[in-house]
């Protein structure tokens, strides 16, 4: 849907031009956010976001995640959802939804079809603890293109 790998090099479809403009687009709105790497593939994508909550004191709070780590970490003065995730504003969560949502709206838009979905529900995120783990994701989603065909989301086209 996003484009086509020729020679080790993505090529972006209309479609993907979209899903390219509205990531970037998302860290214009969210200053917070820092985009370290990005690559679209053919039917996913591939990120290294960067969350700089910084308070006014100098404190920088806990990164939440959309995963179970980070249900069982809210406070008692949150909502309770019997099950449903909460997304903390400002987080990965909140920051995925919003990016889907805008991204999803331009491509049924461009397609002419209203309401049909684009994305899988949910993602992968990972919190990345050190420089060597940050080195190699960064190369990984770098190199995603050339390594497609050993991608274990690869359909042949």
């Amino acid at each position: 849907m996003f484009g086509n790998i020729n020679n080790n090099e993505m090529i972006l479809s209309d479609i993907g031009v979209i899903v390219q403009q509205e990531w970037e687009k998302s860290f214009e709105i969210r200053k917070e956010l820092f985009c370290d790497a990005f690559v679209i593939m053919p039917n996913h994508i591939h990120g290294i976001v960067r969350i700089d909550k910084t308070n006014h004191d100098g404190a920088i709070p806990p990164v939440e995640t959309h995963g179970r780590a980070s249900l069982q970490r809210q406070s008692t003065n949150k909502p309770q959802n019997h099950g449903i995730a909460y997304r903390f504003p400002k987080s990965i969560s909140s920051f995925v939804a919003g990016f889907k949502s805008s991204a999803t709206k331009r491509i049924n838009e461009y397609r002419n079809i209203p309401k049909l979905s684009v994305w899988q529900t949910r993602f992968h995120d990972h919190i990345i603890r050190n420089d060597d783990d940050y080195i190699h994701i960064k190369r990984y989603v770098e190199t995603n293109a050339i390594n497609w065909g050993n991608d274990k989301f690869f359909k042949e086209s």
